[in-house]
């Protein structure tokens, strides 16, 4: 669609006037799709999407991390080996890999990976509506454009034509066939239509900057557009255009549909991820890891056993209680490879997890995910009937547009032909000057309006074309 709205008016190329480049509605729309900021908005709207339908994806995997920790012990601190408070200082080091993994949680994490990824595509559609929005706003200005420098053709008709008859009603003057007062009111008139001229070429550059705004363009760049031929844009006829059928291919075509059907999707989708969480879920673990010490150990072997002082009575004899004694020869210190080998440990298992009672918040996220199907339910509905009556009022306008249209083409047929009459009753002085410049005005206000209603015809049957969804035709 975006295409045929860029190929609108394209049957003109850029080329250079007076060193200035002149735009196609192509180069206009091009441009806008790449530098407009609701475009670029909406397009990092879907990579946010994208990211976290990825993160979803990627939680199905098994999780593996590597825990590393090291540190310097100085003061009184417990000997690892004899139990005793002892002042010393060593340095410590351990390392752990873990790993876990889901086994089974009711799909909630298939159906949160389905609903990311919906979500992604929606807002994929998001920025094609974006950018069909943005071509048909650019397609709306150029139009606008093109009837502001219609105007201004106009505008210098009009004052071309009433400084000829200024000129000959001088010279009359002058002769002494007319008075002065038919001079000075052909001369008031001249001003009005040069004060015309001015009001519609200032419109024509208030245009072109509301376009600059839509094109992301400086407000100070030197910009201008072609004038491609208005006639020459082939409008499809209304029988083709009836508006149950357009509404049928809409309803399929355009990207506002697709997302709200979409969005339903992947809210039905969070629903069932939402009623998995109620259920007992298993999951696997298991790790590994290993610590060093870097401190001396005591070498200690048994000694000769020695009295304690104590006696005990057996039988009526006493013996005395000797415990063994321990005889330190030294110390030693082991290397971190022994360490690590001989503190090496690992560790699986299977857990499960069942929700007791956890203040209703899984059941509360649950419900409340379905009332969130139901609200897209309810956009995509009002959306479709909004869309309906859209296409209906687009094609009430089309046909009060066409109808406007020829009769302000007879309009200005009647008009020049009064206008015609009057300026040879003029010349003869069969007529005022007043009748003749509001003869003369009634022509230019007569073709001001035709142009109006070629526009507004022109631009509705093209948003009838839009909603259909299949682009605009250019050519027949």
């Amino acid at each position: 669609m975006v295409r045929g709205i860029k190929l609108l008016f394209g049957v003109l190329v850029f080329n250079a006037v007076s060193g200035q480049e002149k735009w196609t509605i192509v180069g206009c729309v091009d441009h806008a799709l790449k530098n407009n900021i609701s475009v670029r908005q909406t397009d990092l709207q879907s990579r946010f999407s994208e990211l976290t339908y990825r993160q979803n994806k990627a939680g199905q995997f098994p999780s593996l991390n590597f825990n590393a920790s090291t540190g310097y012990r100085f003061g009184r601190s417990e000997n690892p080996t004899t139990g005793v408070l002892e002042d010393n200082n060593f340095f410590n080091l351990g390392m752990q890999l873990q790993s876990g993994v889901s086994i089974f949680n009711w799909f909630s994490q298939k159906n949160t990976i389905e609903a990311s990824r919906l979500s992604w595509e929606a807002d994929k559609q998001q920025i094609q509506k974006a950018k069909e929005d943005i071509a048909l706003n650019v397609a709306v200005a150029y139009l606008q454009i093109l009837l502001a420098k219609e105007q201004v053709n106009l505008a210098k008709v009009q004052v071309r034509q009433t400084t000829e008859q200024l000129t000959a009603t001088r010279k009359r003057v002058e002769a002494g066939v007319l008075p002065e007062l038919n001079a000075a009111e052909l001369e008031a008139q001249l001003a009005r239509d040069s004060s015309s001229l001015v009001t519609a070429e200032a419109s024509v550059q208030q245009f072109l900057l509301q376009m600059k705004v839509l094109l992301n363009l400086d407000a100070g760049t030197l910009f201008d557009i072609e004038i491609p031929p208005v006639d020459r844009i082939p409008v499809e006829p209304l029988a083709d255009l009836q508006p149950e059928a357009v509404f049928a291919l809409a309803i399929k075509a355009l990207p506002q549909q697709k997302v709200n059907e979409l969005r339903i999707q992947s809210a039905q989708k969070l629903v069932a991820a939402a009623k998995g969480t109620m259920y007992p879920s298993f999951s696997a673990f298991s790790g590994m890891g290993t610590n060093y010490v870097n401190i001396k150990i005591p070498e200690i072997i048994p000694g000769p056993f020695k009295a304690t002082g104590a006696i005990v009575n057996v039988n009526g004899t006493d013996y005395n209680v000797v415990a063994p004694s321990f005889v330190q020869t030294g110390e030693r210190h082991i290397p971190l490879g022994d360490q690590f080998k001989n503190n090496f440990a690992q560790n699986f298992g299977i857990g499960v997890s069942v929700p007791i009672f956890n203040g209703r918040t899984a059941r509360t996220a649950w419900e409340r995910n379905k009332l969130t199907v139901q609200q897209f339910q309810l956009q995509k509905e009002q959306g479709d009937m909004q869309l309906k009556q859209d296409i209906y009022k687009a094609y009430n306008d089309a046909v009060a547009a066409l109808q406007k249209f020829n009769a302000d083409n007879k309009s200005v047929q009647t008009a020049e032909k009064a206008f015609d009459f009057a300026r040879r009753r003029y010349e003869l002085n069969l007529l005022s000057t007043y009748d003749l410049i509001n003869s003369q005005n009634n022509v230019l206000r007569a073709k001001i309006q035709a142009l109006y209603s070629q526009y507004d015809y022109v631009f509705k049957m093209k948003l009838l074309e839009f909603y259909r969804g299949q682009g605009l035709k250019l050519v027949p």
